[in-house]
């Protein structure tokens, strides 16, 4: 596969500009399967059904209907909701509990996919014949939607209940980068042997995680992936809402896979500002000129990291939309801050899927010299990646 690094920025310009002449109809649009009732309505009249789904699953050309509020008016038998980390409307923090309860506007039971209870249960399927699954990723290993789409794979496996995935557009869907996982550092941010990004539909990863036997004992779903219509990984895709409460904007989820690596350090990467994702700093001068200070901020982040303390930094907010993964923020930051090891928290090893990252930058490899290491990994990965896309 050849790899799509760093698109020029006209290219990017041309993917966003050809998504807006659709809207007034002098292109095909780009319609999610969400909003292709047709190819999926007739394999869910007369069933008990089940969806997961969160703020994303929306229908973007149906004024933002949600998924299951059109279901429900389409006559389909929705009997139960799960929802993943950041809940059913996407207003809880990273991290934060999130509860069974009961949708106010459809009174539908709302299962929790996140916190101690992140697999269906055998007794939570067991009235179902179906699962709908409809979640927005972006693309990058450690966003735990895709951690969530393994449970439930597995779950519906286990139960002989089929999985009907309705896929959307990968707004990081044009490359794939970084290191991929290395066996020993699973969790529920990083499941697979996959790069950090990596350059996938949410639904050909299913695919590929069901084609690939990365279930536990091998088992395989029942899986209908309903494709995305008029798109292709080279276009570029701005998302119709956020995907969770932190990722604001393009830039943010562009920038994303790059300075998430910040959670892995002493480093605030702008939670508790309104432009989390697109800063970072720290409490010392040395960090740079740019500051910030970090607050709770409801739905959002109550508690964020260096919470009222002045941080100084970079601002990344004015960088191109023509994005790709890079270590160079996280490179420049550590040498900064002349802290060595002290730089690094416990979780940097799990976030990034391997020991060697840490390793290489005590020992004072530079992101050419990193990258190198890579190599081999991503070009097993690219012969992968071909057997499962959907998409050109």
């Amino acid at each position: 596969m050849k790899q799509a690094k760093n698109l020029p920025l006209a290219y990017i310009l041309t993917g966003w500009l050809l998504l807006g002449l659709s809207t007034f109809g002098f292109s095909q649009q780009i319609r999610t399967a969400a909003e292709q009732a047709d190819l999926y309505l007739p394999l869910l009249y007369g069933k008990k059904v089940g969806v997961v789904g969160n703020q994303t699953s929306i229908l973007p050309q149906s004024n933002s209907k949600h998924l299951v509020d059109f279901l429900v008016e389409k006559k389909v038998n929705v009997t139960k909701v799960f929802v993943p980390e950041h809940g059913f409307r996407g207003t809880a923090d990273a991290g934060e509990k999130v509860d069974n309860s009961v949708d106010a506007k459809t009174g539908l039971p709302i299962v929790s996919l996140y916190g101690n209870n992140k697999k269906p249960s055998a007794d939570q399927l067991k009235d179902l014949d179906v699962l709908v699954f409809d979640l927005q990723d972006v693309g990058v290993r450690f966003f735990t939607y895709i951690s969530t789409l393994h449970y439930v794979m597995e779950a519906c496996a286990e139960q002989s209940k089929p999985l009907i995935l309705l896929d959307r557009p990968n707004p990081n869907g044009n490359y794939v980068d970084g290191p991929i996982l290395k066996k020993g550092f699973e969790s529920f941010v990083g499941m697979h042997p996959i790069p950090l990004v990596h350059g996938l539909s949410i639904g050909e990863l299913a695919q590929m995680i069901n084609g690939e036997k990365w279930l536990k004992e091998g088992v395989q779903v029942d899986l209908t992936v309903i494709p995305v219509s008029n798109w292709n990984h080279g276009m570029a895709y701005e998302l119709p809402v956020k995907p969770s409460p932190n990722l604001p904007n393009v830039l943010s989820i562009r920038l994303y896979p790059s300075t998430c690596l910040f959670e892995g350090t002493v480093v605030s990467l702008g939670r508790g500002t309104y432009f989390p994702f697109q800063v970072y700093g720290y409490p010392h001068s040395r960090f740079g000129d740019f500051t910030f200070t970090p607050v709770g901020i409801d739905g959002m982040s109550k508690t964020p990291p260096h919470q009222d303390k002045l941080c100084y930094g970079r601002d990344l907010r004015k960088e191109s939309l023509d994005q790709s993964f890079t270590l160079s923020y996280l490179l420049e930051a550590y040498q900064r801050s002349e802290m060595k090891e002290k730089f690094f928290n416990s979780y940097f090893n799990t976030l990034v899927g391997t020991d060697e990252l840490k390793k290489q930058i005590l020992a004072g490899k530079t992101e050419t010299e990193i990258r190198a290491t890579w190599k081999q990994g991503l070009q097993d990965y690219a012969a992968l990646r071909r057997k499962y896309l959907i998409y050109p």
